[in-house]
């Protein structure tokens, strides 16, 4: 079935996570100070913005490939554990170590609590790497994702030079980050962002309170030329999409929460997964946010799997707005 299904892609596609991680994930009954805090059900997950976009996309039978800076023992860990779910992938060596996220289930709560250590300094040559990897890939490349934060050492520019040596290779980007990084990237122009509605205040500098806000603040990204397609995500509120042509709305899914953790990764994911398939926005809208409440359904960094997000998709009811 995987073999069939991945001859739907038209393309490859790259994946670069400036600053993996392994996700740690585990359980207590109740956290509390001073005192030892007794765990189970632990788990060690590859995780990082691409790195997660590449392990769904690989479960839905794309052909794609993960790329980042990986150190000393942690980072051949994050080898092995890519390997172990036969994700394709290419560790660029640094000197100093990944970094890991640790995150604990209130099992007396059902809260979930997030701790997210520090990254690497990544040297001006380490960082480099990524971008001259995409400068001389042999291989032809539809789709570039860049996602996540940036460790240190890394300049704000670095997504902003990814789309160029994507562009230089006929490839399209796809974005996933935030701050200073994400309004560089912009100026530069890609393909799809995928902002969530506190990225999109940041970046606009603006309350948007309303819709109709939302609307018009993603729209004026398309118009002025710096996205081609901006995703929304709206939390519990679902999703919007703008494109130049036509803007859609979907609410989102009533599920039980379990962990929210890669969830805006299995978004973009599942709609990466469609667009490279050549599906209509309306499809790729409902395909990211049934990936993102997929990723919903599991505790710790599971992410979204192909047969709970096509199930998920037929439930999403995605509307066209009218132009702002």
């Amino acid at each position: 079935m995987a073999a069939s299904r991945s001859t739907q892609t038209r393309g490859a596609i790259l994946t670069v996570t400036p600053n993996p991680a392994i996700d740690v994930s585990t359980a207590t009954q109740a956290v509390t100070p001073e005192h030892k805090l007794r765990c189970t059900d632990v788990r060690r997950d590859p995780g990082g913005g691409g790195i997660n976009v590449a392990r769904v996309l690989t479960r839905f039978g794309a052909r794609c490939t993960a790329l980042y800076p990986a150190g000393p023992i942690l980072g051949r860990l994050l080898r092995e554990l890519l390997d172990r779910e036969g994700v394709p992938n290419i560790a660029l060596d640094i000197a100093e170590e990944t970094r890991e996220s640790f995150t604990v289930l209130e099992r007396a709560s059902g809260r979930e609590f997030r701790f997210v250590l520090p990254g690497p300094q990544l040297e001006p040559g380490e960082w480099q790497a990524c971008i001259d990897f995409v400068d001389r890939h042999a291989a032809p490349l539809d789709f570039v994702v860049g996602s996540g934060s940036l460790p240190a050492g890394v300049p704000d520019d670095f997504f902003a030079r990814l789309a160029r040596a994507a562009r230089e290779r006929g490839a399209r980007l796809v974005l996933d980050t935030s701050g200073p990084p994400l309004a560089a990237a912009l100026e530069e122009g890609i393909y799809l962002v995928k902002p969530n509605l506190r990225e999109l205040r940041e970046l606009t500098g603006e309350a948007l309170e309303t819709e109709d806000d939302w609307t018009h603040a993603a729209q004026a990204l398309v118009h002025a030329g710096r996205a081609e397609l901006v995703a929304l995500s709206l939390g519990h509120r679902g999703a919007l999409l703008a494109a130049r042509e036509q803007c859609l709305r979907a609410p989102a899914l009533p599920v039980e929460i379990a962990s929210t953790v890669g969830a805006g990764d299995s978004f973009v994911a599942a709609m990466l997964w469609r667009l490279a398939s050549g599906s209509p926005l309306v499809e790729a809208l409902a395909w990211g946010v049934a990936g993102g409440t997929a990723a919903l359904l599991a505790p710790g960094t599971r992410l979204a799997f192909e047969d709970d997000t096509r199930r998920l998709a037929g439930q999403v009811q995605v509307c066209a707005l009218p132009e702002r």
